[in-house]
């Protein structure tokens, strides 16, 4: 019996608000040498807060803008800010869950 839940198998994860979050993809996407030479502008869409998954990374962003042909380019962006990163859930105002 293998408990896969147990902390020591998960990487310990930096929090960033949804901003940072945004932040962080946009940058690291916009670094991509097919993106560079292709001089795209990828529009970046906010993260959205979910049930941690079996990996622990509790956010997801769907709906990349003007990202025709780099899908795998943005797959693996994302894939390695989840494995870094959690959304901070400290929300300010408890009477908006959205915190916007």
């Amino acid at each position: 019996f293998c408990n896969t839940d147990s902390k020591e198998t998960r990487m310990i994860r930096k929090t960033l608000n949804a901003s940072r979050l945004q932040q962080e993809v946009d940058r690291r996407i916009h670094r991509l040498q097919a993106i560079v030479e292709d001089g795209v502008k990828i529009h970046v869409p906010r993260p959205q807060l979910q049930e941690p998954d079996k990996t622990g990374c509790n956010w997801n962003m769907t709906h990349f803008g003007n990202a025709v042909g780099f899908d795998r380019d943005i797959e693996d962006v994302l894939k390695a800010v989840r494995a870094e990163y959690n959304l901070s859930t400290e929300v300010k105002d408890t009477d908006n869950p959205f915190g916007d």
